[in-house]
């Protein structure tokens, strides 16, 4: 792993979903000192499955109480932030926007200004996605379209990005800006999502549901490329070119959602299981991917994965979480007799 971590001083929020447990096991295992907010415990959650929390320290809190972010900035002497908490499921958004909002939109700033208020603080990763730029009939999506989210969720992280880069254009502060694809992999417990849910489905001899049409456009990018590309930004925000830009990273293969449900069916050997198309989506964006090119000219990323070795690993990790869940649930049985 990169000598650049050893020895630095990490805080990580949204330590327990997707992309931050997998960042916090590539820290670990490149010497860092990470600090972790926990706002729920989750125990089956991929941060307790690689038992980081017995290597991390743990700040338990919500990304919405400065005083909590202020203080472990200042008492872990922070030297590096990845903000990457944030109320995720554009469903929930939909139904509650103002926690969505509160989490995405508020903790952005919370975390923001207490970065600015400590000193030990050189570089600022904030995780924004693709749904910041709305929809745009011009594709796909480069970093100059301007932001211009409509529904709840893709407002919020309209306004994450935007809040970021007046951060660094007002204040200076070290910040550098992450808009991912459609990110998928082992340890999202999101079940509602495509990728997960479909896996489950097959795993239960179900079949899949697709709640669109199933002609929605996507780029669907392997959690582990993400590791990678955060990484590397941080790394690189030293870099006049860098610090207070934005980048979008994606494995640029745009396939529709039943091409995606299609093809995990066929890497599980499951093609009789035909899918239940409900087309019920409504308030989500149709066509929606990125071009990575300037992530891959400027700071000479790449992706290690093609959608295939991403699925296979994906499927890897589900088939022996629900193995051990069961296993787990077995045990439980036999002590009630």
């Amino acid at each position: 792993m990169h000598k650049f971590w050893e020895g630095k001083n990490v805080f990580i929020t949204g330590c327990t979903g997707l992309l931050g447990s997998w960042l916090t096991q590539a820290l670990f295992k490149s010497g860092a000192n990470t600090v972790g907010l926990v706002r729920d415990w989750v125990p089956r959650s991929n941060l307790n499955r690689l038992r980081l929390w017995r290597e991390i320290n743990i700040v338990w809190g919500d990304i919405i109480d400065y005083t909590v972010l202020e203080r472990a900035l200042n008492e872990y002497e922070i030297d590096t932030v990845f903000h990457l908490a944030a109320q995720t499921i554009v469903g929930i958004a939909n139904r509650s926007p103002l926690s969505t909002f509160e989490s995405n939109i508020k903790g952005t700033w919370n975390i923001l200004e207490a970065a600015r208020h400590i000193k030990t603080v050189e570089r600022i990763v904030v995780a924004s996605s693709d749904k910041a730029y709305g929809s745009w009939e011009n594709l796909p999506y480069n970093e100059s379209v301007p932001l211009r989210g409509l529904h709840p969720y893709d407002v919020s992280k309209s306004c994450t990005d935007l809040i970021a880069q007046t951060y660094y254009h007002t204040y200076h502060l070290p910040v550098g800006i992450s808009r991912c694809g459609n990110l998928y992999g082992g340890g999202d417990l999101n079940f509602n999502r495509i990728v997960p849910g479909t896996i489950r489905s097959v795993l239960m001899n179900e079949r899949p549901i697709i709640r669109s049409d199933g002609t929605f456009i996507r780029d669907y990018f392997y959690v582990l490329d993400a590791v990678q590309a955060n990484l590397l930004l941080a790394e690189r925000l030293n870099d006049p070119e860098v610090c207070g830009e934005a980048f979008n990273f994606s494995n640029e293969k745009r396939v529709t959602v039943s091409e995606l449900v299609n093809l995990i069916l066929k890497l599980m050997d499951r093609k009789d299981l035909k899918p239940e198309v409900l087309g019920k989506v409504k308030e989500e964006i149709k066509y929606q991917y990125l071009t990575a090119k300037k992530a891959r000219n400027i700071l000479k990323w790449e992706t290690r994965y093609t959608l295939e070795e991403g699925l296979e690993k994906t499927i890897i990790w589900y088939r022996k979480f629900f193995k051990d869940w069961k296993n787990r649930r077995d045990k439980i049985k036999e002590l009630d007799l």
